[in-house]
């Protein structure tokens, strides 16, 4: 083939690319995978099993910037026809028929698999994936369209010192001197972009669910105090929904871990939950930042998403609307009915507020934000089941799953089964809460009106009701209503408000940033309160509020690291490198430390805080400066973003 037939074969190819799951049905693949921890690269073989529908004259793979790659087709024909993004097997197929095909890769992925911490000896060492808008294809020949769902097994060899979790259920595990091969096997299609793998350092406890499955919760070994804190409701939620949804858990168990410089909250890959290790707690972080909307939300996935999966972007809302209310589900479950509510009440204030900034878009535009899928999307399935009844709308979610099991689906799938089973007409439903560009606030404020907690909520307003607002926060409404009363009154506090719950007197903490003095002592016992974001505002505003007694504040905070991303202990650093005469001779090392936060050997929110403080106080040195410049190429856009635009501001 001369290379002008070539280039047009290629890129017919890519013209190809949606219609490719109508002529071919990718069936099953077996990969072997192996990783070279210096160069940051991975290889192996994968062998695909597949089904030709249709004649044609060619199958393509995805595989994006590859080294090396070729292919052996039912073990007669080699070749490696490669335009950059995809693999083209060239053959005269015919209908009705099937094969096999091997490839053969090595590829320095620069994104969708992950090296952390190689370069450093006493690092957290790891490996890890995010298919999901990163596309699989970036480290494993595989496909991006998400409509053809594959049964995957995979074989990695590694470090046998190391855990190696991946999707599907461990059949077995092969050890040398150095190295195990762990065979992971599936049994059920999924979609190429939810193949995973980690790698790392880990210890496990397992739980079964009520009805048998194993829950497999991974922790560095270091937090073994944190694991109770961290996947706390974790079975409870497993079992709720398996009663909840009315569908069995469909995968053959069920794994959570968690991985540092994670690029998201949480990945629902199938079976394999991977999340940020900053939601690993102890007992007072669990009360800031813990994990338990993140670990439903992720866990809700492996029927919405894992289970049914979207054809294209057009229809996101089934996979994360759905799961972002049956997250909430699951926390009214735990923590009762107001709850609830009240979270639909502030998803609704987001929505509203993005509406107002020109930001509504409808929830079938592909290219919606964040805000619609999620929120706009659970709020559409509350207001339907509102509709319909309970009944209906259970009978229809389990139909729905039923009827398109490992299969893609599209917004009139799941409409058209409520319609059945409701016997109802959902078109001006639809058109209301689907296709419209904005959210219907003020239907969704009338729904919320019928719970007494949110409507005593929006009664209880200082602007309102000015003559009663001081006597709020002594009165028995919601911590909510109450909170909403300190930020309005901000420094008209008094010492009896002191006397409320833990969200409460956070909120104190954060709104009243001028303490008079008739309020000191009340606001000191703000440090000795069960969370670390309270401590942490209450410090520095005591510490800015009463300069003489600094050193007493700084002394009684001075062992207290806070949440995983050091919050209270960069502040104190910062506070102590700035406080006059404070243990002078200790300066060089406080700031030694709070200048080896910015390296790349911790995570990228303990780096990015360290070195705003250090800018904040002017004291981000070359060393600093050489960080940030590392950070600019960091693979979390979020901390690359910041360190380009602080490196900006610095050369200005």
């Amino acid at each position: 083939m001369n290379k002008l037939l070539s280039l047009l074969f290629c890129f017919s190819a890519v013209l190809s690319y949606s219609q490719q799951t109508d002529d071919v049905d990718f069936i099953s693949a077996k990969a072997e995978i192996t990783f070279d921890t210096i160069y940051r690269k991975v290889s192996g073989s994968v062998t695909y099993y597949f089904h030709v529908l249709k004649a044609v004259d060619s199958v393509y793979l995805d595989a994006k910037n590859f080294e090396t790659l070729s292919y052996h087709l039912d073990d007669e024909i080699t070749d490696s026809l490669y335009n950059g993004k995809q693999l083209i097997i060239k053959h005269a197929f015919k209908p009705n028929t099937n094969h096999s095909v091997t490839i053969k890769w090595r590829t320095k992925p620069t994104k969708a698999l992950y090296f952390i911490d190689w370069d450093y000896p006493d690092g957290n060492k790891q490996i890890w994936t995010q298919g999901q808008g990163k596309y699989t294809s970036n480290w494993l020949p595989s496909l991006d369209d998400m409509n053809d769902k594959i049964i995957f097994d995979l074989s990695i060899a590694f470090n046998k010192n190391y855990q190696v979790l991946a999707n599907g259920k461990l059949k077995g595990k092969t050890c040398n001197d150095s190295t195990s091969i762990w065979h992971y096997s599936m049994e059920q299609p999924m979609s190429s972009y939810l193949v995973a793998l980690a790698i790392g350092n880990y210890t496990k406890k397992v739980k079964n669910s009520r009805s048998g499955v194993p829950i497999e919760m991974y922790y560095y070994p270091e937090d073994s105090l944190k694991f109770e804190p961290t996947y706390r409701y974790t079975k409870e939620i497993f079992d709720f929904f398996e009663e909840e949804i009315g569908v069995s858990y469909p995968w053959q168990n069920y794994k959570v871990v968690p991985v540092k410089d994670f690029l998201y909250a949480g990945m629902e890959n199938t079976s394999l939950t991977i999340f940020s290790d900053s939601f690993v707690v102890d007992s007072i972080g669990y009360n800031d930042n813990n994990f338990v909307n993140v670990g439903a939300h992720e866990l809700a996935h492996h029927w919405f998403g894992d289970l049914v999966t979207e054809t294209s972007g057009t229809h996101h809302w089934l996979q994360e609307g759905f799961a972002t209310y049956y997250a909430l589900l699951a926390e009214r479950n735990l923590f009762g009915e107001n709850y609830y509510y009240w979270r639909l009440y502030e998803y609704a204030q987001t929505l509203f507020k993005q509406d107002k900034s020109g930001g509504g878009t409808s929830l079938l535009n592909p290219k919606s934000s964040s805000d619609t899928f999620y929120k706009h999307g659970a709020w559409v399935l509350h207001v339907l089941r509102e509709k319909v009844g309970d009944s209906v709308f259970r009978k229809s979610i389990k139909e729905y799953l039923n009827v398109h099991q490992f299969k893609n689906v599209r917004t009139e799938d799941f409409l058209s089964i409520v319609e059945d089973f409701g016997d109802v007409d959902l078109k001006a439903f639809k058109n209301k809460w689907i296709t419209a560009t904005s959210f219907d606030y003020d239907t969704a404020i009338e729904s919320l009106k019928k719970s007494a907690y949110i409507h005593e909520y929006l009664m209880a307003d200082c602007e309102v009701v000015n003559s009663r607002c001081k006597d709020y926060l002594a009165s028995g409404i919601s911590d909510e209503s109450k909170i909403n009363i300190v930020t309005q009154l901000k420094n008209n506090i008094s010492k009896e408000d002191f006397k409320n719950s833990l969200q409460v007197r956070q909120a104190i903490a954060q709104q009243v940033t001028e303490i008079p003095a008739n309020l000191k002592t009340p606001y000191e016992s703000l440090l000795n309160d069960q969370s670390y974001k309270t401590i942490e505002a209450a410090l520095f505003n005591l510490w800015r509020n009463f300069p003489k007694d600094r050193f007493k504040y700084l002394d009684q905070t001075k062992d207290l690291d806070g949440l995983k991303t050091k919050n209270i202990r960069l502040l104190w650093l910062t506070l102590a490198l700035i406080t006059d005469d404070y243990n002078s001779n200790e300066k060089p090392n406080y700031y030694q430390e709070l200048l080896d936060y910015t390296s790349p050997k911790y995570g990228f929110e303990i780096r990015q805080s360290a070195t705003q403080y250090l800018y904040q106080i002017g004291a981000c040195n070359m060393e600093c400066r050489e960080n940030l410049e590392q950070a600019r190429h960091h693979h979390n856009w979020q901390f690359s973003k910041f360190a380009n635009q602080l490196l900006k501001t610095m050369d200005q």
